[in-house]
């Protein structure tokens, strides 16, 4: 009788740390999933603004043909996020896009009929609304990124995390120009 009482706890420990290793494998995948979740939130904000963008660059062209550069520069920008892969690529494709719309609007400063403009303003107002979208998708991308690469490093998941070879997950960040205020100078020197 002793025998079956060893065995019985024997195999309830085993079934236990199964369980265990599930609930920690399920964990981590949960985890992996909201962060690719988050991703895609950024994605949909990312090319919602892109394809303002040529919009809101043709208007402006019909008033400031002789802003040709910040033109082409918020065209540059904007094929850059689009073929961006991954976080890195995309945040830093959106830091130079960022730049450039911020010089595109500081241009339409010196064109009063253009700041009047009921399809530019609407067009603005949009962007500004996806801007803070975008915002918000960054913050909810960089907090599931924080919890899925704290259960990777953090004691027990870390032992089934790089069992199965979970990967720390990339966050979201500005680089340091983009952080930095736009100078638009429109002076001859």
């Amino acid at each position: 009788m002793s025998t079956l009482i060893v065995v019985l706890v024997i195999v309830g420990v085993v079934v236990l740390l199964a369980l265990w290793f599930v609930a920690m494998y399920n964990g981590l995948a949960r985890a992996r999933l909201r962060v690719q979740e988050a991703w895609s939130g950024i994605d949909i904000q990312l090319r919602r603004r892109a394809s303002l963008i040529p919009n809101l660059v043709e208007t402006v062209k019909g008033y400031a043909a002789h802003e040709r550069e910040v033109l082409e520069n918020v065209t540059r920008a904007r094929a850059m996020l689009e073929t961006a892969h991954g976080a890195r690529e995309a945040a830093q494709a959106d830091n130079v896009l960022t730049q450039a719309l911020r010089s595109l609007f500081a241009v339409a400063e010196n064109y009063p009929d253009l700041k009047a403009n009921q399809n530019f303003l609407e067009l603005q107002r949009e962007l500004t609304d996806t801007e803070d979208k975008i915002a918000y998708a960054r913050q909810f991308y960089n907090a599931n990124v924080q919890r899925y690469n704290e259960k990777i490093v953090t004691v027990p998941s870390s032992f089934v995390a790089a069992l199965f070879r979970f990967q720390p997950a990339e966050f979201y960040e500005a680089e340091e120009e983009a952080r930095q205020d736009v100078r638009v100078s429109f002076s001859a020197t």
